[in-house]
């Protein structure tokens, strides 16, 4: 179980989702100046029933229990929530095997991203611009044998764990992992048995910089 967010935890996802500055943040919702938020932050007060009104009136999406407590969700209606995806801030192709010791450092919310257990970011280069190297991928744990040929998945195999198109081999009980930049990656042929667990790349989130 997920422990609950602290005041500021609470504060700064609101703002983080709001796509604003913390200083902007407080004038947008009427306070003079944003050390009344940087003391909420310090953890010298808590949010009054005032900070948290005003928040609801901006953004009534917001649940005010949610935003005084922690308790519930952070939008009053769960159709403006969206898919809640934990997110790990590490390489998908580091991180995926060793996905039970790690801990989500925080969430996604992205509405029309349907069924995805997690996400994480994307640092290779070998799928080319189809999937730039800070990609954040949006995955869903599916059984091998439910692999489509021709999409996206990350494989996780006894030898390597990599991202790449996957597609059928000419020989029995094999699969061909392709590379979306194939003019300088080469094709890997790897046993399906081997397969330990696979990931299907549900959407993608890419970063322009």
């Amino acid at each position: 179980m997920r422990e609950k967010q602290n005041n500021w935890q609470r504060i700064e996802a609101v703002i983080k989702w709001a796509n604003m500055s913390t200083n902007y943040f407080a004038r947008y919702i009427g306070l003079a100046r944003g050390e009344n938020l940087y003391q909420i932050k310090r953890g010298n007060n808590g949010i009054s029933l005032d900070v948290a009104d005003r928040i609801v009136s901006k953004f009534p999406q917001i649940d005010k229990l949610w935003l005084l407590t922690g308790e519930g969700q952070m939008f009053a209606d769960e159709r403006l929530r969206g898919s809640q995806i934990p997110f790990y801030d590490v390489d998908v192709e580091q991180g995926i095997g060793i996905l039970d010791r790690l801990e989500p450092s925080s969430n996604l919310i992205v509405p029309p991203a349907g069924d995805c257990d997690l996400a994480m970011s994307y640092a290779g280069r070998a799928m080319g611009a189809c999937l730039p190297p800070g990609t954040v991928v949006l995955l869903k744990a599916v059984d091998r044998d439910a692999i489509i040929p021709g999409e996206e998945y990350v494989i996780v195999s006894q030898k390597i764990v990599t991202l790449r198109i996957v597609r059928a081999a000419d020989e029995e009980g094999k699969v061909r992992l392709v590379a979306g930049d194939r003019d300088h990656y080469d094709d890997i042929l790897l046993n399906v048995s081997d397969i330990v667990s696979v990931y299907k790349v549900k959407g993608k989130l890419i970063i322009n910089s």
